[in-house]
């Protein structure tokens, strides 16, 4: 008697008992999933001889991942500090760690090495991406396998990060509750071995595109530090130290503003403002005309997802930070061009801001970002010019921008701010106009930079597809 599945929507497949045996005799319906047989057999067919990726002759000389340790966490910018970040924050281009841990041999399992392929393995498995300089001087939580490679680490780097190179990761996914990888479920990942000359060609254009984004993070460094010495900012430790110490403090009524929460009325706010208005030559508001044309928080609204191809790259908050976002998703242009146009739609040197949940994200819309959308967790800031664009991301996203950003928290739940509350931010005009310009241009030329690392990532992944997997 033959069982016939009527459900077209259900995917199965049959499984030999050597398929069993052969994937460490895994029972779990994920580890031959239809999509990760597929995508098998793509590389199995495709021209070049397959190695395993963890092996003699593979590409990986090492896979581990740092070891659990109780974490010691101190203050940030204490002697000896170094900042610790999680397997989702090493995604972004400039990661900016909340924690810090003392830099001593107790946490030496956590460091990275340059050109070291990092892949998330629990929670979201498969992420993948590269160390570079300004990841090198960072520790990294034991979520992120190391994968130390021979050579061609760029090469390695762009095959996982591609479709088929993400399903045959995920593949190998275990766990009831909490998903994971471990490095030996990696070894046996097939990759094609190309000549020398591609893999070399896609390894280098990889290489050069994490260049530029070192090169971008040192201009915006450059950037802020300008800003900082044009209005004699003093550290932002030094404004929240009278925070540390004093629990209770006056608002005067003419000050209350109509807000009785007291995070609104926090002596750091105060004191930042203060200063700017003795070392600016004028204080304004982000609503500012000459500062923004229009500051734009989107409507909620049901969503409407559709396949890659069909609709306009959709992303979140979460995601602002990457280069590339990951599990991007794609919104219906038939139910949603009307609301895509007026509200979602990303705009080239708009300044992005996190309104819900984590307060105070900033991000400049580059280029490559161009006509994407982005959700409702999301404020625009639509400069007035481009000569102020660069301005206003850099300030807001410095130490000082995010105080005066999340002092209008609000929520019980849910931390939100409104785009009125945007419009209310202090901003400061330098003294020094030509300071001011060479800021902005600073951090354009950073943004220039990133789109530049885009293209040169999405070159090397456009031919792994096409002279390397699929080509036959």
């Amino acid at each position: 008697m033959v069982n016939v599945i009527d459900n077209p929507t259900i995917k199965w497949c049959s499984v030999t008992l050597s398929d069993v045996i052969d994937r460490g005799k895994r029972l779990e319906a994920s580890v031959f999933d239809v999509e990760a047989k597929q995508a098998f057999n793509i590389i199995k067919n495709s021209k070049y001889p397959k190695v395993n990726l963890i092996s003699p002759d593979g590409f990986v000389e090492k896979a581990h991942y740092g070891g659990r340790l109780k974490r010691n966490y101190i203050k940030p910018n204490s002697i000896n500090s170094i900042g610790f970040i999680g397997s989702s924050e090493m995604l972004d281009i400039y990661p900016n760690p909340v924690k810090f841990m003392l830099n001593d041999k107790k946490v030496e399992d956590l460091r990275v090495k340059e050109n070291t392929v990092l892949i998330s393995r629990s929670g979201t498995i498969g992420n993948v991406t590269l160390v570079n300089k300004t990841l090198s001087e960072l520790l990294v939580s034991e979520h992120a396998i190391r994968l130390e490679c021979f050579d061609s680490a760029g090469y390695v780097y762009t095959y996982l990060k591609t479709e088929i190179g993400k399903k045959l990761v995920c593949s190998n996914i275990y766990g009831a509750v909490i998903q994971q990888i471990e490095p030996e479920h990696l070894a046996s990942v097939p990759i094609p071995n190309a000549p020398e000359e591609v893999k070399k060609k896609i390894h280098d254009l990889i290489i050069r595109s994490y260049e530029l984004r070192d090169e971008s993070n040192v201009l915006l460094d450059k950037a802020e530090q300008m800003l900082v010495e044009e209005l004699k900012l003093p550290p932002i430790e030094e404004m929240q130290n009278a925070d540390d110490t004093v629990e209770t403090f006056n608002v005067k009524l003419s000050e209350l503003n109509k807000r009785t929460d007291a995070s609104y009325h926090v002596p750091v706010v105060k004191a930042i403002v203060k200063h700017l208005k003795e070392h600016a030559d004028e204080v304004t508001t982000i609503g500012d005309e000459r500062i923004s044309k229009q500051v734009i928080l989107p409507g909620r609204f049901k969503r409407v997802y559709v396949e890659e191809g069909y609709g306009r790259v959709f992303i979140g908050g979460k995601q602002l930070g990457e280069l590339d976002p990951t599990n991007k998703k794609y919104l219906s242009l038939a139910q949603h061009s009307g609301r895509i146009e007026q509200q979602l739609a990303l705009r080239e040197n708009m300044t992005l801001i996190t309104c819900s949940g984590t307060i105070g994200k900033v991000t400049l819309v580059g280029k490559h970002w161009e006509n994407w959308a982005a959700n409702q967790h999301i404020i625009r800031v639509v400069p007035a010019s481009k000569e102020m664009a660069g301005y206003i991301s850099v300030f807001l996203s410095s130490d000082y921008g995010y105080e005066l950003i999340t002092r209008y928290t609000y929520g019980s739940v849910v931390d939100e701010i409104d785009d009125n509350h945007v419009r209310d931010i202090a901003f400061p005009l330098l003294k020094d106009k030509d300071k001011q310009a060479q800021i902005n241009a600073l951090a354009l030329k950073a943004n220039e930079k990133r789109y530049q690392a885009y293209c040169l990532e999405q070159e090397a992944l456009k031919i792994m597809d096409e002279e390397v997997i699929y080509c036959k």
